[in-house]
């Protein structure tokens, strides 16, 4: 596979981009503290039919860094500033995680630049307290750093012993060293993402996004017990479990999601 690779300037910098393929475009938004590497292989499988775009989000993979707090909304401007240096009009979006929730506020607040979005692995909360609460637990020692605050490696061992609900369920090194190198990379402005998430109101924002929608949730992952809440809140939803998924669903079980996608978008 031919992977292009560029670097848009933007308000917050320089973002870098990988993309393959041709034909309708497809916005790929990474998960939280990874980089558009993670996607590697699921464009693989979307290029021979659409044109796979992967985004690194400022202060992750090889974007810049800020150092000022995005919300969910800046990262959706983000994306849009990329789409108009590179001509696109509209698009359809794919995000794991809080790339997800990004798709959300896409299709909320620029209808006019969303055809459909692909929600995986997508997390809910009812409130803010839901959201510290599933926050501590990864801030409070499942991803660890040394005394400055910069990421430091883990091992499959660790994370498996740690947060294992964060991991996939067949976990290989090079995964593992994908993942670490994606951390290194966002040194300490790792958080950013998550925090932007900490602070976004998924139930409200839900009903604005009146676009075609996809879930596809990782039958293990923890939020798989939400879909009734995603069910109620997104006008025009088709849903599916990934049996055998957890975790990172869009590494592990790449010939599932690349199927269900562009079967949804095609």
């Amino acid at each position: 596979m031919n992977i292009e690779r560029g670097l848009v300037k933007t308000s917050a910098g320089y973002i870098h981009y990988r993309a393959a393929g041709s034909g309708a475009p497809v916005v790929l938004l990474h998960m939280n503290q990874q980089s558009s590497a993670l996607y590697l292989e699921l464009m693989e499988v979307l290029a021979p039919k659409v044109r796979a775009i992967a985004i690194d989000y400022p202060s992750h993979g090889m974007s810049d860094h800020i150092s000022t707090q995005p919300t969910i909304a800046d990262y959706a401007r983000y994306v849009l500033e990329v789409m108009d240096a590179l001509g696109i009009r509209k698009a359809n979006f794919l995000g794991e995680s809080g790339g997800a929730v990004i798709c959300i506020e896409l299709a909320a607040a620029h209808a006019e630049r969303v055809d459909k979005i692909v929600l995986v692995n997508c997390p809910y909360y009812h409130d803010a307290g839901t959201a510290t609460r599933n926050h501590s637990v990864l801030k409070g020692g499942a991803r660890p750093s040394d005394a400055s605050g910069f990421p430091v490696t883990r091992t499959i061992e660790f994370i498996l012993e740690h947060d294992p609900a964060h991991a996939p369920l067949h976990p290989t090194q090079a995964w593992m060293d994908r993942i670490n190198r994606a951390q290194m990379e966002a040194g300490r402005d790792r958080w950013q993402v998550l925090d932007a998430l900490h602070q976004y109101d998924i139930p409200g924002n839900l009903p604005r996004a009146g676009k075609p929608a996809l879930q596809l949730t990782g039958e293990h992952f923890i939020y798989v017990k939400n879909h009734p809440e995603f069910a109620a809140g997104l006008t025009d939803l088709r849903q599916h479990v990934i049996a055998g998924g957890r975790c990172c669903v869009a590494w592990e079980k790449t010939a599932d999601i690349g199927r269900h996608t562009l079967e949804f978008l095609c």
